[in-house]
Protein backbone atom coordinates (compact mmCIF):
# COMPACT_ATOMS: atom_id res chain seq x y z
CA UNK A 1 0.00 0.00 0.00
CA UNK A 2 2.89 2.34 -0.17
CA UNK A 3 2.29 5.53 -1.74
CA UNK A 4 3.76 9.29 -2.33
CA UNK A 5 3.71 10.75 1.29
CA UNK A 6 3.78 14.39 -0.45
CA UNK A 7 -0.37 13.36 -1.88
CA UNK A 8 -1.18 11.56 1.48
CA UNK A 9 -3.71 13.69 3.20
CA UNK A 10 -5.42 13.09 6.56
CA UNK A 11 -8.51 12.42 4.44
CA UNK A 12 -7.24 9.44 2.52
CA UNK A 13 -5.95 8.34 5.97
CA UNK A 14 -9.03 8.78 7.57
CA UNK A 15 -11.50 6.98 5.15
CA UNK A 16 -9.27 4.41 4.83
CA UNK A 17 -9.48 3.69 8.27
CA UNK A 18 -13.37 4.49 8.30
CA UNK A 19 -12.58 7.11 11.07
CA UNK A 20 -13.06 10.77 11.56
CA UNK A 21 -9.99 13.61 10.56
CA UNK A 22 -10.34 14.49 14.04
CA UNK A 23 -9.80 11.08 15.47
CA UNK A 24 -6.49 10.61 12.90
CA UNK A 25 -5.68 14.06 14.19
CA UNK A 26 -6.18 12.80 18.00
CA UNK A 27 -3.94 9.92 16.75
CA UNK A 28 -0.90 12.07 15.82
CA UNK A 29 -0.66 13.77 18.46
CA UNK A 30 -0.90 10.90 21.00
CA UNK A 31 -4.33 12.17 22.35
CA UNK A 32 -5.16 9.43 24.46
CA UNK A 33 -9.13 9.72 24.21
CA UNK A 34 -9.01 7.39 20.83
CA UNK A 35 -10.18 3.65 21.39
CA UNK A 36 -6.57 1.40 21.29
CA UNK A 37 -7.74 -0.46 18.09
CA UNK A 38 -8.53 2.36 16.43
CA UNK A 39 -5.40 3.81 17.32
CA UNK A 40 -3.58 0.52 15.87
CA UNK A 41 -5.28 0.54 12.60
CA UNK A 42 -4.86 4.39 12.01
CA UNK A 43 -0.83 3.83 13.08
CA UNK A 44 -0.63 1.29 11.10
CA UNK A 45 -2.29 3.08 7.78
CA UNK A 46 0.12 5.60 8.85
CA UNK A 47 2.89 3.65 8.24
CA UNK A 48 2.05 1.72 5.28
CA UNK A 49 1.58 5.27 3.65
CA UNK A 50 4.93 6.19 5.35
CA UNK A 51 3.01 8.97 6.91
CA UNK A 52 5.47 10.54 9.73
CA UNK A 53 9.10 10.99 10.47
CA UNK A 54 10.17 9.91 6.83
CA UNK A 55 9.18 12.94 5.04
CA UNK A 56 10.87 15.72 3.90
CA UNK A 57 8.91 18.37 5.28
CA UNK A 58 9.89 17.01 8.91
CA UNK A 59 13.24 16.20 8.45
CA UNK A 60 13.18 20.40 7.12
CA UNK A 61 11.16 21.39 10.02
CA UNK A 62 12.04 18.65 13.59
CA UNK A 63 9.68 18.75 16.47
CA UNK A 64 10.39 18.10 20.06
CA UNK A 65 8.39 16.82 22.56
CA UNK A 66 8.53 18.66 25.97
CA UNK A 67 6.71 16.45 28.28
CA UNK A 68 5.87 17.59 32.01
CA UNK A 69 5.30 14.66 34.22
CA UNK A 70 2.94 16.86 36.31
CA UNK A 71 -0.99 18.07 36.30
CA UNK A 72 -0.45 21.51 37.31
CA UNK A 73 2.78 23.43 36.14
CA UNK A 74 4.88 26.36 38.45
CA UNK A 75 5.99 29.65 37.27
CA UNK A 76 9.12 27.32 37.46
CA UNK A 77 7.51 24.85 34.87
CA UNK A 78 6.91 28.50 32.66
CA UNK A 79 10.32 29.43 32.74
CA UNK A 80 11.25 25.72 31.18
CA UNK A 81 9.04 26.30 28.68
CA UNK A 82 10.42 29.29 27.52
CA UNK A 83 13.79 28.68 27.38
CA UNK A 84 13.17 25.16 25.70
CA UNK A 85 11.09 27.39 23.37
CA UNK A 86 13.23 29.80 22.79
CA UNK A 87 16.59 27.34 22.17
CA UNK A 88 14.00 25.47 19.54
CA UNK A 89 13.81 29.33 17.80
CA UNK A 90 17.27 29.40 17.60
CA UNK A 91 17.37 25.91 16.07
CA UNK A 92 14.63 25.73 13.80
CA UNK A 93 13.01 23.14 16.24
CA UNK A 94 9.25 23.13 16.99
CA UNK A 95 8.99 22.24 20.53
CA UNK A 96 5.38 20.59 21.74
CA UNK A 97 3.91 20.57 24.98
CA UNK A 98 2.14 18.34 26.87
CA UNK A 99 1.67 17.66 30.61
CA UNK A 100 0.31 14.15 32.16
CA UNK A 101 -3.09 16.07 32.32
CA UNK A 102 -3.22 15.55 28.46
CA UNK A 103 -1.21 11.96 28.02
CA UNK A 104 -0.59 9.60 30.82
CA UNK A 105 2.68 7.56 29.05
CA UNK A 106 2.16 5.19 32.04
CA UNK A 107 -1.24 3.88 31.00
CA UNK A 108 -0.05 2.62 27.53
CA UNK A 109 4.09 3.60 27.18
CA UNK A 110 3.69 1.75 23.63
CA UNK A 111 1.19 3.64 22.54
CA UNK A 112 1.87 6.88 23.63
CA UNK A 113 5.63 6.17 22.08
CA UNK A 114 4.16 5.54 18.62
CA UNK A 115 1.75 8.48 18.90
CA UNK A 116 5.39 10.70 19.29
CA UNK A 117 6.66 8.76 16.25
CA UNK A 118 3.72 8.93 14.34
CA UNK A 119 3.44 13.05 14.86
CA UNK A 120 7.07 12.92 13.51
CA UNK A 121 9.05 13.82 17.25
CA UNK A 122 12.70 13.59 16.92
CA UNK A 123 12.88 13.29 20.63
CA UNK A 124 11.77 13.96 24.02
CA UNK A 125 12.71 16.26 26.78
CA UNK A 126 11.30 15.25 29.84
CA UNK A 127 10.33 17.35 33.37
CA UNK A 128 9.41 14.91 35.76
CA UNK A 129 8.78 14.26 39.47
CA UNK A 130 9.96 10.19 39.61
CA UNK A 131 12.01 8.54 37.18
CA UNK A 132 10.48 7.69 34.09
CA UNK A 133 9.55 4.13 34.26
CA UNK A 134 11.68 1.19 32.29
CA UNK A 135 8.48 0.42 30.05
CA UNK A 136 8.34 4.19 28.81
CA UNK A 137 11.94 4.08 28.30
CA UNK A 138 11.69 1.11 26.37
CA UNK A 139 8.99 1.77 24.10
CA UNK A 140 10.78 5.32 23.07
CA UNK A 141 14.05 3.25 22.19
CA UNK A 142 11.63 0.79 20.30
CA UNK A 143 10.60 3.80 17.54
CA UNK A 144 14.27 5.26 18.10
CA UNK A 145 12.94 8.47 20.39
CA UNK A 146 16.11 9.66 22.54
CA UNK A 147 14.83 11.04 25.90
CA UNK A 148 16.90 13.94 27.46
CA UNK A 149 15.33 14.87 31.58
CA UNK A 150 15.64 18.63 32.23
CA UNK A 151 16.12 19.37 35.82
CA UNK A 152 15.07 15.69 37.22
CA UNK A 153 13.65 15.93 40.74
CA UNK A 154 14.60 12.43 41.10
CA UNK A 155 18.26 10.87 40.91
CA UNK A 156 18.26 9.52 36.90
CA UNK A 157 19.75 6.13 35.99
CA UNK A 158 23.56 6.37 34.57
CA UNK A 159 22.48 5.62 31.41
CA UNK A 160 19.81 8.11 31.04
CA UNK A 161 20.84 11.49 29.64
CA UNK A 162 19.86 14.65 32.23
CA UNK A 163 20.70 18.26 32.49
CA UNK A 164 20.54 20.10 35.94
CA UNK A 165 21.64 22.22 38.45
CA UNK A 166 24.36 22.30 40.64
CA UNK A 167 21.78 22.26 43.54
CA UNK A 168 24.05 21.18 46.27
CA UNK A 169 25.93 24.21 45.95
CA UNK A 170 22.77 26.76 45.45
CA UNK A 171 21.70 25.41 48.91
CA UNK A 172 25.20 26.08 50.39
CA UNK A 173 25.39 29.46 49.38
CA UNK A 174 21.59 30.00 50.33
CA UNK A 175 22.98 29.38 53.90
CA UNK A 176 25.85 30.75 53.75
CA UNK A 177 24.56 34.08 52.90
CA UNK A 178 22.10 34.17 55.99
CA UNK A 179 24.99 32.73 58.03
CA UNK A 180 27.28 35.94 56.80
CA UNK A 181 24.33 38.38 57.77
CA UNK A 182 24.56 36.96 61.44
CA UNK A 183 21.30 34.82 61.45
CA UNK A 184 22.04 30.97 63.03
CA UNK A 185 18.39 30.13 64.01
CA UNK A 186 17.72 29.75 60.12
CA UNK A 187 14.46 27.34 58.81
CA UNK A 188 14.55 24.99 55.88
CA UNK A 189 11.47 24.81 53.70
CA UNK A 190 11.50 22.16 51.00
CA UNK A 191 9.27 20.73 48.68
CA UNK A 192 9.29 17.40 47.31
CA UNK A 193 10.54 15.86 50.12
CA UNK A 194 12.12 12.85 48.61
CA UNK A 195 12.66 14.60 45.35
CA UNK A 196 16.63 14.60 44.62
CA UNK A 197 16.87 18.36 43.98
CA UNK A 198 15.03 19.27 47.10
CA UNK A 199 17.27 16.71 49.45
CA UNK A 200 20.48 18.49 47.28
CA UNK A 201 19.68 21.63 48.64
CA UNK A 202 19.01 20.69 51.86
CA UNK A 203 22.48 18.18 51.87
CA UNK A 204 24.25 21.90 50.86
CA UNK A 205 22.03 23.93 53.27
CA UNK A 206 23.16 21.54 56.26
CA UNK A 207 26.72 21.27 55.37
CA UNK A 208 27.07 25.56 55.39
CA UNK A 209 25.48 25.30 59.25
CA UNK A 210 27.63 22.64 60.09
CA UNK A 211 30.74 24.59 58.67
CA UNK A 212 30.20 27.53 60.51
CA UNK A 213 28.96 25.56 63.90
CA UNK A 214 25.14 26.38 63.48
CA UNK A 215 22.61 24.59 65.18
CA UNK A 216 20.30 22.30 62.42
CA UNK A 217 16.91 22.05 64.28
CA UNK A 218 14.49 19.41 63.59
CA UNK A 219 11.71 21.81 64.16
CA UNK A 220 13.35 24.08 61.83
CA UNK A 221 13.42 21.87 59.08
CA UNK A 222 10.21 21.22 56.98
CA UNK A 223 9.03 19.84 53.86
CA UNK A 224 6.11 21.25 52.29
CA UNK A 225 5.19 18.86 49.58
CA UNK A 226 5.05 20.81 46.38
CA UNK A 227 6.97 23.91 45.56
CA UNK A 228 3.71 26.06 45.19
CA UNK A 229 3.35 29.49 46.95
CA UNK A 230 0.49 27.72 49.02
CA UNK A 231 2.27 25.31 50.69
CA UNK A 232 5.02 28.00 51.51
CA UNK A 233 1.90 30.21 53.28
CA UNK A 234 0.78 26.67 55.38
CA UNK A 235 3.89 25.55 56.11
CA UNK A 236 5.74 29.09 56.19
CA UNK A 237 2.90 29.76 58.65
CA UNK A 238 3.74 26.95 60.80
CA UNK A 239 7.56 27.56 61.32
CA UNK A 240 6.89 31.56 62.35
CA UNK A 241 3.85 30.14 64.64
CA UNK A 242 6.46 28.12 67.06
CA UNK A 243 7.58 29.43 70.29
CA UNK A 244 11.07 30.49 69.04
CA UNK A 245 10.35 31.18 65.26
CA UNK A 246 13.46 31.15 62.86
CA UNK A 247 14.95 34.68 62.12
CA UNK A 248 15.59 32.93 58.65
CA UNK A 249 14.32 30.76 56.26
CA UNK A 250 15.94 29.31 53.40
CA UNK A 251 13.09 28.06 50.58
CA UNK A 252 13.77 25.69 47.75
CA UNK A 253 11.82 27.62 45.17
CA UNK A 254 10.64 31.10 44.69
CA UNK A 255 7.19 30.37 45.38
CA UNK A 256 7.53 28.58 48.06
CA UNK A 257 9.51 31.79 49.89
CA UNK A 258 6.85 33.84 48.10
CA UNK A 259 4.15 32.07 50.33
CA UNK A 260 6.54 32.74 53.34
CA UNK A 261 6.75 36.07 52.71
CA UNK A 262 2.99 36.46 52.33
CA UNK A 263 2.32 34.31 55.89
CA UNK A 264 4.79 36.83 57.65
CA UNK A 265 2.43 39.71 56.16
CA UNK A 266 -0.21 38.42 57.96
CA UNK A 267 1.64 37.63 61.65
CA UNK A 268 2.12 41.50 61.13
CA UNK A 269 6.13 40.42 60.83
CA UNK A 270 8.19 42.87 58.22
CA UNK A 271 10.70 41.18 55.80
CA UNK A 272 13.17 41.72 56.14
CA UNK A 273 13.15 44.06 59.19
CA UNK A 274 11.49 40.66 61.32
CA UNK A 275 12.46 37.83 59.14
CA UNK A 276 15.21 37.39 55.97
CA UNK A 277 13.76 34.88 53.49
CA UNK A 278 16.36 33.17 50.65
CA UNK A 279 14.31 31.21 47.91
CA UNK A 280 15.69 29.39 44.87
CA UNK A 281 15.40 29.60 40.88
CA UNK A 282 15.64 33.25 39.98
CA UNK A 283 12.49 32.99 38.29
CA UNK A 284 10.27 36.73 37.31
CA UNK A 285 8.45 36.31 40.47
CA UNK A 286 11.74 36.95 42.67
CA UNK A 287 11.81 40.66 41.14
CA UNK A 288 8.11 41.06 41.62
CA UNK A 289 7.51 40.40 45.28
CA UNK A 290 7.51 42.33 48.40
CA UNK A 291 10.74 43.25 48.87
CA UNK A 292 12.29 42.11 45.70
CA UNK A 293 13.44 38.20 46.62
CA UNK A 294 17.00 36.96 47.78
CA UNK A 295 17.66 33.93 45.53
CA UNK A 296 19.71 31.27 44.41
CA UNK A 297 19.66 31.66 40.30
CA UNK A 298 19.09 28.57 38.79
CA UNK A 299 20.48 28.59 34.76
CA UNK A 300 16.55 27.81 33.54
CA UNK A 301 17.70 29.22 30.25
CA UNK A 302 21.33 27.50 29.92
CA UNK A 303 19.92 24.19 30.47
CA UNK A 304 16.43 24.04 28.18
CA UNK A 305 19.36 25.36 25.27
CA UNK A 306 21.41 22.30 26.68
CA UNK A 307 18.85 19.84 26.68
CA UNK A 308 17.21 20.58 23.11
CA UNK A 309 20.76 20.29 21.25
CA UNK A 310 21.56 17.55 23.27
CA UNK A 311 18.37 16.00 22.46
CA UNK A 312 19.08 17.04 18.64
CA UNK A 313 22.54 15.35 19.21
CA UNK A 314 21.18 11.97 20.20
CA UNK A 315 18.64 12.13 17.59
CA UNK A 316 20.70 12.66 14.95
CA UNK A 317 23.38 9.49 16.21
CA UNK A 318 25.95 11.81 17.40
CA UNK A 319 28.43 11.55 20.69
CA UNK A 320 27.67 13.72 23.63
CA UNK A 321 30.05 14.54 25.90
CA UNK A 322 28.52 13.77 28.97
CA UNK A 323 25.53 11.72 30.04
CA UNK A 324 24.86 14.25 33.01
CA UNK A 325 25.40 17.97 33.08
CA UNK A 326 25.30 20.01 35.76
CA UNK A 327 25.20 23.71 35.31
CA UNK A 328 26.91 26.28 38.03
CA UNK A 329 23.84 28.45 40.18
CA UNK A 330 24.70 31.51 41.52
CA UNK A 331 23.44 33.91 44.75
CA UNK A 332 21.40 36.85 43.37
CA UNK A 333 20.99 39.10 46.63
CA UNK A 334 17.90 41.72 46.57
CA UNK A 335 15.83 43.04 49.46
CA UNK A 336 14.78 39.86 51.39
CA UNK A 337 17.55 39.50 53.59
CA UNK A 338 19.56 41.35 56.13
CA UNK A 339 20.96 40.80 59.93
CA UNK A 340 19.01 39.88 62.39
CA UNK A 341 17.53 42.62 64.47
CA UNK A 342 18.90 45.84 62.04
Amino acid sequence: MASDPQRVTLAKVAESAGVSVATVSKVINGRPDVAQQTRDKVLELLRSYNYGGNRDDLRAHPTVELFFGFERLSIYHTEVIQSVADAGAREGVAVVVSRRGDHDPAADPAAWARGLAAAGRRAVIAVTANPLSRPILEALNRVRLPVVLLDPESLPDSSIVSVGATNFAGGHAAATHLLSLGHRRIAYLGGTEHAWSNQARLHGFRSAMVAHGAPILDELVRHAGTFHAAEGIEHGGRLLDLSSPPTAVFASSDELAAGIIEAARRRGLRVPEDLSVVGFDNTPLAQVTSPPLTTIHGPVREMGAVALRTALQLAAGETIDSYHVELATQLVVRESTRPPGD
